[in-house]
């Protein structure tokens, strides 16, 4: 049995894996998969943010060894998460076993402008300034990270924003944290795969294939999801991992 522990990106929470995580668990019924959120999101939004990713890391570890949950771990993570997870395998090797980075970016392999697309910069100013309601917030985060969800998914996220209210200055500790790490030019010793969306209108795709050729890891690109690729498309992402595993982690 494997354990997968999934890390979310910039101020989500464990929540908006939404229908994913059955999706996955249906598949890998075997193993456990364990949702984590970062201080200063979801469960743990009344705490500050860490203000460097290779903080982020022990924070997700302490829960861990809070959970007697020892490694070997397998890390599934987008966005802000992948950088966590690398960071985490970089430092820890024999604590990772595996990677599944999707649509994330980091130093040195991609430039500012390719780790966040231009266009979301005024659209997040919008977002952190004084008097930006939870329906615009969450339309609006929607509409930049996804090219298929429905109007159930909004409902849902609008329930987790009122539920757990992430504060503006843990959001930018947190946008801060990731613009100031850049990964080892080394490829961590877990097995890669990484996943991106031709399609991404947050972060460009470029950063994962500079990634992936940069560790020669395999990289899969789907045709037409959003950032956020396990809603888009969670049975597609699923199937890649299925496929990968068994070459690299049977």
């Amino acid at each position: 049995m494997a354990s997968w522990i999934f890390l979310r990106g910039l101020s989500r929470e464990s929540g908006h894996w939404g229908d994913f995580v059955d999706i996955f668990q249906a598949h890998f019924s075997s193993d456990q998969v364990v949702l984590l959120d970062l201080p200063g999101n979801g469960v743990l939004h009344h705490q500050s943010s860490p203000t460097h990713v290779p903080a982020m890391v022990e924070a997700y570890r302490t829960q861990l060894a809070q959970r007697g949950m020892a490694p070997p771990y397998h890390l599934l993570a987008l966005s802000l998460g992948g950088m966590v997870a690398v960071a985490w395998a970089q430092s820890y090797p024999f604590e990772v076993a595996g990677l599944v980075l999707i649509n994330t970016s980091m130093r040195p392999f991609s430039p500012f402008y390719q780790r966040l697309r231009p266009a979301n910069y005024l659209l997040l100013l919008r977002l952190l300034l004084p008097g930006c309601n939870n329906a615009v917030f969450e339309r609006t985060v929607l509409k930049m990270t996804s090219m298929g969800a429905n109007t159930s998914v909004l409902e849902d996220w609008l329930v987790l924003h009122q539920r757990h209210p992430v504060s503006t200055r843990n959001t930018l500790v947190q946008l801060l944290a990731a613009a100031r790490f850049a990964a080892d030019r080394r490829a961590p010793l877990a097995a890669t795969l990484v996943l991106a969306s031709k399609h991404d209108q947050l972060v460009s795709v470029q950063c994962s294939l500079a990634l992936a050729a940069a560790w020669r890891s395999p990289v899969q690109v789907h045709p037409w999801a959003g950032h956020d690729l396990p809603l888009d498309d969670g049975a597609w992402v699923t199937q890649q991992i299925a496929q990968w595993r068994v070459i690299n982690l049977s």
